[in-house]
């Protein structure tokens, strides 16, 4: 029998386990597909996120941050954000006395490095490379994996993504859509020197960005109509490089095009985090616009909030209080109510943004750019607006 049992083992999902585990319960976590081991040989993956300060906060609390720095990264200093090229909002992270901003980091390395802390903790049980066939739950919530194996758990956490098979079987429902545009990846290798700025352009089409990795590699993302994304994954990679030069900012260092990738964009916001005994965290909570990079840091900011309900618990009650059927649905309510409204607003300022920017219509451009011009020059109003998007307010 199983404290809590974990139903995805990805950055969230491990964190989550990880924190669980030092507070000393019995964890059962389940992965389906097990990330590859690293090596330095390896080609940087498709998939990256910009790990906030908050975000590296808790990474380093949970012992996981020693591992991942011991991969790769990169961090980056500087951020700019503009529409025309002379309404542009610099931040800097000496403004807020700071080291870096953030780093860009391969999801799978972030990933890896939550495992390998993990595996020092003898209270968690890793089920790997193995799916969930069935989920009964009642006060005690019973996992039947495709192997026939049945894990017992008095507390089940969703951290399975959008597609949550844990808030399905809940019965949780969820609002959102999915946007017209898709994201398209573009692995490159930069010809300069090593990049220590992420940036991000506005077009009537949608926001192109560039985002620094490590040696002089990164990722460009543009935003466009599937149609679009669909002629442009079409391209030889010579032709692609073409193109983006026609369409990207002069901010762009010389390059070559070494990977292709396209996703698609959703909003998605569960209508409650929990149920009984089960709660979401991360993907299977909510999805959002990730046109400032925020999808991961909440999730994040999901685990260090219901981590800190759990501690607060502790304090005043012992462990089987804590996950009694009376009891847990007091503080379960408590980490809802702290983060989804948290995630409402953050998810509705990206709809905001995205609606804003995405337009040619001549008042509201020339009103946008006002605004960029304005916050460059608005010293404690931007640096505090930084902060927030760092998570450091």
């Amino acid at each position: 029998m199983f404290d809590f049992c974990l139903v995805g083992g990805g950055m969230v999902g491990s964190a989550m386990a990880l924190g669980l585990a030092k507070l000393g319960f019995k964890v059962a976590i389940i992965e389906p597909s097990m990330p590859v081991p690293f090596e330095s040989i390896q080609s940087p993956d498709m998939r990256v996120s910009a790990i906030s300060l908050t975000s590296e906060t808790l990474l380093q609390n949970l012992g996981a941050w020693t591992h991942i720095k011991s991969m790769r990264l990169c961090p980056y200093k500087r951020l700019s954000v503009w529409d025309e090229p002379s309404c542009r909002t610099d931040f800097d992270c000496k403004a807020i006395e700071q080291p870096h901003l953030g780093h860009i980091i391969e999801n799978r390395l972030v990933q890896l490095g939550l495992h390998a802390a993990i595996v020092v903790e003898h209270n968690v049980v890793f089920y790997e490379n193995l799916k969930v066939s069935d989920i009964a739950s009642t006060d005690i919530t019973e996992i039947t994996l495709e192997d026939g194996q049945i894990i017992q758990a008095k507390i089940l956490i969703g951290a399975d993504g959008g597609q949550s098979l844990v808030r399905d079987a809940a019965k949780i429902g969820v609002q959102g859509w999915q946007y017209s545009q898709q994201a398209l990846g573009i692995q490159i290798k930069t010809y300069d020197l090593q990049q220590d700025i992420t940036w991000q352009q506005f077009t009537p089409n949608g926001p192109v960005a560039f985002l620094p990795l490590y040696d002089g590699f990164a990722s460009l993302v543009w935003y466009h109509l599937a149609e679009d994304i669909n002629f442009m994954k079409s391209l030889s990679k010579i032709k692609l490089k073409q193109h983006i030069l026609q369409h990207f900012p002069d901010d762009l260092v010389d390059f070559e095009v070494l990977n292709v990738a396209s996703f698609p964009l959703t909003r998605m916001h569960a209508n409650q985090y929990y149920k009984d005994n089960t709660v979401l965290i991360g993907d299977a909570a909510h999805t959002i616009n990730p046109l400032a990079g925020q999808g991961v840091n909440l999730g994040f900011k999901d685990v260090a909030a219901l981590l800190s309900v759990i501690n607060e618990e502790l304090a005043t009650h012992d462990r089987t209080t804590v996950l009694h059927p009376n009891h847990y649905c007091q503080w379960l309510k408590k980490y809802e109510v702290s983060r989804r409204r948290d995630n409402l607003v953050m998810m509705s300022a990206m709809d905001l943004l995205h609606s804003t920017f995405s337009n040619n219509h001549m008042p509201l451009k020339i009103l946008r750019n006002l605004g960029l011009k304005l916050a460059n020059h608005s010293g404690p109003i931007k640096n505090n607006a930084m902060k927030y998007a760092m998570g450091l307010a």
